[in-house]
């Protein structure tokens, strides 16, 4: 709900100066809409069904009215909350139940990967398995990250995520991929120029 907040205000949630957001809400946007408007037709024709009954009417208009926030509150989360590039390393985020670190120097190799996660794992927000953590958004992701290291991550209710690849979408996939390519090849540039 926070992130409705941000979303009317038109800020972005962890992204400093110097920092790049790279945007993945895009792909779910049509289905979250979608689903707002189903869900505000319900309200209506439910508030008509149940008009001769105020009690019942008024809690089924609060718990409708608090659906319809909460399918926003979730495209308004993916919107604020985008993956943030910069020259310590790598957000990749999931709205707000998913955040993940990746330092720069874990990263051994990034690249464009279109890929569909298994049927098992369409209706969750993320899964591991293997040590590969795919974060997909509509039903996809774009990007592939394979890392020297493991890195570690904790969801929002607390439960350990640990992954040596990391699967993720973006709305521009290859220029996400080509700028996080600059980072790594400036961060080199820089080990290199700086004394031991």
């Amino acid at each position: 709900m926070a992130s409705l907040g941000l979303w009317v205000t038109r800020r972005r949630h962890g992204v400093g100066p110097g920092q790049r957001p790279l945007g993945y809400a895009r792909a779910q946007a049509p289905m979250m809409y979608g689903f707002a408007f189903v869900c505000t037709v319900e309200t209506v024709g439910v508030g008509f069904l149940l008009a001769k009954m105020p009690v019942v009417h008024w809690i089924m208009l609060v718990l409708d009215v608090y659906t319809v926030l909460m399918v926003l509150g979730f495209q308004a989360a993916a919107v604020t909350r985008p993956h943030v590039l910069g020259p310590e390393g790598l957000r990749v985020r999931q709205g707000a139940a998913l955040d993940v670190w990746i330092p720069l120097e874990r990263i051994a190799s990034v690249r464009y990967d279109l890929r569909f996660p298994k049927a098992e794992a369409a209706g969750r927000q993320a899964l591991e398995r293997d040590g590969v953590l795919e974060m997909a958004v509509a039903a996809q992701t774009c990007v592939t990250v394979e890392l020297t290291e493991p890195v570690t991550a904790v969801k929002l209710l607390g439960q350990r995520v640990t992954a040596r690849t990391v699967r993720f979408h973006a709305d521009e996939g290859r220029a996400a991929v080509a700028a996080i390519r600059e980072e790594l090849a400036a961060g080199k540039e820089t080990a290199a120029v700086t004394p031991v």
